[in-house]
């Protein structure tokens, strides 16, 4: 039998979204797995520069998605690949990661300031003295990041013909930063929405424990420019989880959390910019979650049961006035220091 084409390996025949109608005129990007476009990549990049080896060590730190895509192309392209965590790692993506040949490094204790990330960052810098012959994606720093999400906007663009507003979750600032500033070259009118949760100082807020994981950060990325967002949005965990549940009952999409935070302001700005075309970002599938967001007990056991959704945030000038609760700054492609007033302070 003679192949008509190279066929591509699993890796690139996920990387890009399904795009799903969730009303008239909000289209949900619904991914497998967003992270594998970014990592796919950087080790592209980084084997083109000279900087990864066949014999080196990939490190770097995670406990989400970004791991598990660099699983799965390690395991495809023969790398070998330390994962540095903490303790909030879910049991089955540790598993699947190891299974994929990964070896998880769990660091026990969090750093007096920046909490486990800074921990886990420590950890990198130790390992990477241990393995001369190393490559560190850092995807919090790395341009290509968010350099990789010009192929997402060329996907977007190419099968919407317009797109007026972008909502997305932030956690290092990769796809919603490279995507929205990929579209404005086509779009200049763009309208940029952040997603981000409570206990997260991206947007000016103070660094605390988080049960919704995948957006926010303890540590302020390089990779995140402020000055990308026409507007932010703060939301709470038990909305996120009940708007994750609402996405599969309404619309069969079986999405993680970050999913459904990002679907529950995309939704509320799209009914009320009805002449607008809004894509929604859908990180990633809902498989690691079924014990959790999609069980009523563990919500029950974690106090974040919710019977509904407010009908809409509260718009706030400030971001302490809208601790716990779902609210909305209007950010205007402004700089941190001229929103919050100051550098931000580790």
């Amino acid at each position: 039998m003679k192949l008509k084409a190279i066929h591509p390996t699993i890796a690139e025949a996920i990387e890009l979204p399904r795009l799903v109608a969730l009303g008239d005129n909000l289209f949900g990007a619904a991914f497998n797995l967003m992270k594998l476009l970014p990592a796919r990549h950087i080790l592209d990049r980084a084997r083109e520069e000279g900087l990864l080896h066949p014999d080196s060590v990939i490190i770097e730190t995670t406990s989400g998605t970004f791991g598990l895509a660099l699983a799965i192309l390690s395991a495809l392209r023969g790398y070998r690949l330390i994962i540095v965590s903490d303790p909030v790692i879910d049991e089955p993506l540790k598993r699947r990661l190891e299974d994929l040949g990964a070896v998880v490094d769990i660091v026990q204790d969090p750093a007096p300031i920046g909490g486990y990330q800074q921990s886990r960052l420590d950890r990198v810098a130790e390992l990477g003295q241990q393995y001369p012959d190393h490559f560190w994606p850092s995807q919090y720093e790395n341009p290509d990041n968010p350099g990789a999400y010009a192929h997402l906007a060329e996907f977007l663009e190419e099968a919407l013909g317009e797109v007026d507003a972008l909502v997305g979750t932030v956690g290092s600032g990769g796809s919603m930063c490279g995507t929205a500033t990929a579209l404005r070259k086509s779009f200049p009118h763009l309208y940029a929405v952040g997603v981000d949760t409570h206990g997260s100082v991206l947007f000016g807020g103070k660094d605390e424990k988080r049960l919704l994981r995948g957006l926010g950060n303890s540590l302020m990325p390089k990779n995140l420019d402020h000055t990308v967002f026409d507007e932010v949005h703060w939301v709470s965990s038990a909305e996120a989880f009940h708007a994750t549940r609402l996405l599969h009952r309404r619309h069969g999409l079986f999405m993680g959390g970050t999913s459904g935070a990002a679907y529950m302001v995309a939704k509320w700005y799209a009914e009320r910019n009805p002449d607008q075309a809004v894509v929604c970002m859908l990180p990633d599938e809902g498989h690691r979650y079924q014990d959790t967001i999609y069980s009523e007990a563990w919500l029950q056991e974690k106090d974040v049961w919710l019977p509904g959704l407010p009908d809409e945030p509260k718009l706030v000038d400030q971001r302490d006035e809208c601790d716990g609760e779902w609210g909305r700054m209007l950010w205007g492609r402004r700089s941190y220091v001229d929103v919050i007033g100051e550098e931000f302070q580790p």
